[in-house]
């Protein structure tokens, strides 16, 4: 987000006038990111992805470690669910930190199939942390790559469904199957969004518009207007949703290590938080799960991306249908 004095003044007198108490503790907040993004762009505690083994990364977009546990037993490839400290609590965070030059001969041979819109703001407009908050200073020192730095980078955000707002898991899962038997990358990359807002795994499978429950999730919690006993049950059948789709990936791409990953979890109400906080690095959003499997290509897809097409979708538009206000 670019930095501007006035503008944080005026917003910060705006929630103050608008939300008292609450507003106020925002302003402390503001001042925190902002040295928080000034140490962790130099030195992350987190574990980079590109410290590991893998051919084959998926990353599970907001997938809590306890819901893959969960379910793990529904799927044969999911042996064990192992975990890391993730290196952000929200997407543009993870990908700052994660694609840094640093890792840059690594990144030169991946393919990143990205269904997150941030792959597109941070890499490629260069506008890094913090996602949607204002700091009154900037004293960051971001080291992230570029777009040209990858074997390819495939911004599938645009491909997204125009009735649940958001691209379906099985997009990527075309992409990825027309990569691996096409290209002659290294390591690839597919960024799903799922379980991520929207909730929307029942919602596709009962083939209906999506709740406004699923639509919102724990922006209804946070608001009081529901429970989570009403939210965490469409959460984990959209964890569901994805999983039969990386389930079909697997049997359609040679791999000899698989690693399935999360950029950050997803809270519902412990420690007071909701969703996934930028910068605050409670455990549940924090700590992600790594399941190591492989994947052998028996050729029972056949992926027609001819027919995908691209929506002319402006970037931030798409992250406020995702739950990130600007």
């Amino acid at each position: 987000m670019q930095l501007s004095v006035r503008e944080w003044f005026s917003e910060m007198r705006e929630r103050v006038s608008d939300m008292g108490l609450r507003g106020l503790l925002y302003i402390p907040f503001t001042i925190y990111l902002s040295l928080w993004y000034g140490l962790t762009s130099r030195c992350e505690p987190g574990q980079n992805v590109f410290d590991e083994e893998w051919d084959l990364l998926i990353v599970l977009d907001a997938c809590r470690v306890d819901t893959l546990r969960e379910v793990m037993d529904e799927y044969e490839f999911i042996e064990e669910v192992d975990t890391r400290w993730s290196v952000g609590t929200q997407s543009a965070e993870w990908m700052a930190k994660t694609f840094t030059k640093t890792y840059s001969d690594e990144i030169n041979k991946t393919t990143y199939i990205s269904g997150n819109p941030f792959s597109d703001k941070v890499i490629v407009q260069g506008r890094y942390p913090p996602a949607n908050n204002t700091i009154p200073f900037d004293v960051s020192s971001w080291n992230v790559v570029g777009r040209d730095d990858f074997y390819e980078l495939d911004l599938s955000w645009k491909r997204r469904d125009d009735t649940y707002k958001v691209v379906l898991p099985d997009t990527l899962t075309n992409r990825v199957i027309k990569a691996g038997r096409e290209r002659d990358q290294d390591r690839i990359i597919v960024h799903y969004m799922q379980p991520h807002l929207p909730y929307i795994g029942g919602a596709i499978k009962e083939d209906r518009p999506a709740t406004e429950t699923e639509a919102k999730g724990y922006e209804l919690m946070e608001r009081g207007d529901v429970n989570r006993e009403d939210v965490y049950p469409v959460y984990r059948e959209t964890l569901r949703y994805v999983l039969d789709e990386v389930e079909e990936l697997l049997d359609n791409v040679d791999a000899e290590r698989v690693a399935i990953t999360a950029d950050h979890g997803e809270a519902f109400g412990e420690m007071a938080q909701y969703g996934h906080p930028e910068g605050l690095p409670f455990p549940i959003v924090k700590r992600v799960p790594w399941v190591e499997t492989s994947a052998q290509d028996l050729n029972t897809r056949d992926p027609d991306v001819t027919r995908e097409r691209t929506i002319d979708s402006n970037l931030e538009d798409h992250l406020r249908d995702l739950g990130y206000a600007q």
